[in-house]
């Protein structure tokens, strides 16, 4: 933080806990994902909206999600209270400062976006089998993961 910025204690509190990440498994093969360089921890604060915040930190979950799949299955999301099924992921986004988007597929291949309000986030990772017609899973935790180190290296003020 700069000096001539004025924080609150709380903000100061919220900084200094947000980039902690603490996941335990009962199965030892299996290990909590790592942050990437630049990712979540480098922008500060108080620049962050709630939903870019959300964004990052989903994309941390789908990609360590992804990482233990096989190569028959994909990432899909699940709606929690809702008859609606679920979506396979295919891309994902956020409107500050508090929207969170995803885009996919169902089951059926009926294309289908979820717009939801980050103070009603409840996501539900499953593994769906992958689609016949496609040669090989599609990772879109990696490329989203790869998407937040590159608008890092854009930013930061050695890129320029």
């Amino acid at each position: 933080m700069d000096e001539t910025e004025i924080s609150t204690t709380a903000e100061a509190y919220e900084a200094a806990a947000l980039p902690r990440r603490i996941e335990v498994y009962a199965d030892d093969s299996r290990k909590g994902g790592a942050t990437p360089d630049g990712c979540v921890t480098d922008k500060p604060v108080a620049r962050k909206s709630p939903a870019e915040w959300a964004y990052e930190r989903l994309v941390l979950y789908i990609r360590d999600f992804e990482a233990d799949l096989d190569n028959a299955h994909e990432v899909a999301m699940g709606f929690t209270g809702s008859p609606a099924g679920v979506l396979r992921i295919e891309g994902m986004g956020f409107f500050d400062p508090d929207i969170i988007t995803f885009y996919g597929t169902d089951p059926q291949g009926i294309r289908t976006q979820l717009v939801q309000h980050v103070s009603q986030l409840n996501v539900l990772l499953r593994a769906l089998p992958k689609l016949v017609e496609a040669e090989k899973p599609r990772r879109i935790g990696f490329r989203l993961a790869q998407r937040l180190e590159d608008a890092t290296r854009e930013e930061s003020p050695e890129a320029t």
